[in-house]
């Protein structure tokens, strides 16, 4: 069990001579972030599915103990809307997601705010989902073979488990029914937190934990000071250490089994250059209390 820091996404101009060295080529950036970090959250696979040749590139980018979370495809989170959806999932483990190999981490499918609960949608998706990259491997031989022709990757090192982490933006999902079904499959709810605009909830629904951080006091923008950092490193230890604080925000009152989890932390205050700094600053921070 571990806690990664991170960040989401890797390739932002605004990041370059700031938070990249001056003169760093774009192709050697997450090479770059790699060092800094334990986890970079893939955001490209929101918007088009890769290519294989990418995901073995970014594979080969990065240290042996690194792990990269993804996030799903929005043509299957806010077009199909979850619906109908075994085709499209089947491409997306299909083009090449397996390629990262043991550094494969959790799958984010964050859903659109216009998306509101319910309950048998939600219960068929989580069901399609693969548990390990074996499942994954039998769905994507599923795929639409016209539009993943050419574009294809399917082999395996390893069964290894994969985790499924949901974001939602719609208040009807701040519903117990909603957290019995992503406890019974194992995925886990993401602590979001996104200046109020969002639902936030604490609730503990798997062996581990997925927080995005977008901003404190302005969506994609803020920073978080040292108390704020400090707050976030309190409740990141007590996840780890398999507890919740007192103050937890939850829709279902109670602590969870007191099991040592993996969490899971992005930083996703990218506008302003803030993201890697609060990464860093974070990390710094539980390593201090760490050795304490």
């Amino acid at each position: 069990m571990g806690i990664r820091i991170g960040i989401s996404g890797w390739r932002y101009a605004p990041w370059r001579g700031v938070f990249y060295p001056e003169g760093l080529p774009q192709r050697e950036e997450l090479a770059y972030a790699a060092r800094c970090f334990g986890s970079v959250e893939i955001n490209g696979s929101f918007y088009s599915l890769q290519t294989p040749k990418s995901w073995a590139a970014w594979h080969d980018a990065t240290p042996e103990n690194f792990v990269f979370a993804v996030k799903a495809p929005r043509f299957v989170t806010h077009m199909r809307r979850l619906r109908d959806a075994e085709k499209a999932v089947a491409n997306f483990f299909a083009s090449g997601v397996l390629r990262l190999r043991g550094k494969l981490g959790p799958v984010l499918w964050q859903l659109p705010p216009s998306l509101k609960f319910d309950r048998g949608l939600l219960a068929d998706f989580l069901a399609l989902l693969p548990r390990d990259t074996g499942e994954a491997r039998a769905l994507a031989q599923r795929r639409d073979t016209a539009i993943m022709r050419g574009r294809t990757a399917l082999a395996i090192d390893a069964v290894r488990p994969l985790r499924h982490a949901f974001e939602v933006r719609h208040a009807s999902f701040l519903d117990e029914a909603f957290l019995d079904l992503l406890r019974d499959h194992g995925a886990a709810l993401v602590v979001a937190d996104a200046a109020a605009e969002w639902p936030y909830a604490e609730d503990v629904t798997a062996d581990f934990m997925y927080l995005r951080l977008h901003g404190a006091t302005e969506l994609y923008a803020s920073g978080y000071d040292a108390a704020a950092l400090a707050d976030w490193a309190r409740r990141i230890r007590a996840w780890a250490d398999g507890g919740q604080v007192e103050d937890a925000r939850t829709v279902r009152p109670g602590a969870p089994s007191p099991v040592p989890r993996d969490v899971y932390c992005y930083f996703d205050n990218d506008s302003k250059v803030r993201a890697p700094f609060d990464a860093r600053a974070l990390m710094d921070l539980l390593r201090a209390q760490a050795r304490d």
